[in-house]
């Protein structure tokens, strides 16, 4: 396990927290932690545990790993896969469905490639692989519609 480096973790948690436009005070709150106890940790002072982190996390609509992995919780080389995880759970853009459609084919390519490890896919994604392209309108000759064009 990677050693803390609390300083990092700060810094990253206050960009994060401004990013989202929130004061320290409102974070605090949404997280369910004390406002001193949230400054010190933002200041490098205090070494939040891994609930107090996921907690933090969710109130910012971040994931937990990316925080974990700048807590030095999750191992250094496991980083890239978080933040890619962590890109696609975040993106506004597209749904929940196809956020775990995305994030099976990025696994099913890690695997392909020797990376394989254990998926964070929901069963109900899963069970939808197979048939996600029914899921969508068809044109006239059974081919696959695509909505946005």
């Amino acid at each position: 396990m990677a050693s803390l480096n609390v300083g990092n973790l700060g810094e990253y948690l206050r960009e994060q927290r401004r990013n989202a436009q929130l004061s320290l005070r409102q974070l605090a709150d949404a997280a369910g932690v004390s406002n001193p106890y949230l400054s010190q940790i933002e200041r490098g002072l205090r070494k939040p545990s891994a609930e107090v982190l996921q907690q933090v996390a969710k109130a910012l609509r971040i994931s937990a790993e990316t925080l974990y992995v700048q807590a030095g919780i999750l191992d250094e080389r496991d980083r890239d896969e978080v933040e890619t995880r962590a890109a696609i759970l975040a993106d506004p853009t597209i749904d929940e469905k196809q956020k775990q459609v995305l994030l099976q084919i990025y696994e099913s390519f890690r695997k392909e490639n020797g990376f394989g490890g254990d998926a964070t896919v929901t069963d109900d994604a899963a069970a939808t692989d197979k048939d996600t392209a029914e899921d969508g309108p068809r044109t006239a000759d059974g081919s696959d519609a695509d909505p946005r064009t």
